[in-house]
């Protein structure tokens, strides 16, 4: 089943849902910050995604500023970073069975359908 990791207040995310409406397909809404993902959910999106836990990061975020910039940490720590903190995560995040995109730009969306 499709699925969006979905933050309602962000522009990019409601756009990736109206997408997502938009194909009549069936799909799942996961508001990850009123339900964090766990450690081992954040790290099957990775695999997923296929990238580093750092290409995950919203690096303009005051939070990731503040705690994390200039810091040199492993994998393992900005995955904790993301689970504590799900603000940090990009979004929307939308899986298709074994695939799974960034939806910025949105369009990349359609690729996964």
């Amino acid at each position: 089943m499709i699925k969006i990791y979905h933050n309602p207040r962000c522009s990019k995310s409601r756009q990736g849902l109206q997408l997502l409406e938009e194909s009549h397909q069936e799909f799942e809404v996961i508001k990850y910050l009123d339900n964090p993902l766990s450690k081992k959910e954040l790290t099957t999106l990775l695999t997923l995604l296929n990238i580093k836990p750092i290409e995950l990061v919203r690096k303009n975020e005051a939070i990731w500023k503040e705690n994390h910039k200039n810091k040199t940490l492993t994998d393992t720590q900005i995955i904790e970073a993301l689970v504590a903190t799900p603000k940090l995560i990009e979004r929307p995040i939308v899986t298709n069975k074994n695939k799974a995109v960034i939806g910025r730009p949105t369009e990349l969306i359609k690729t996964i359908l």
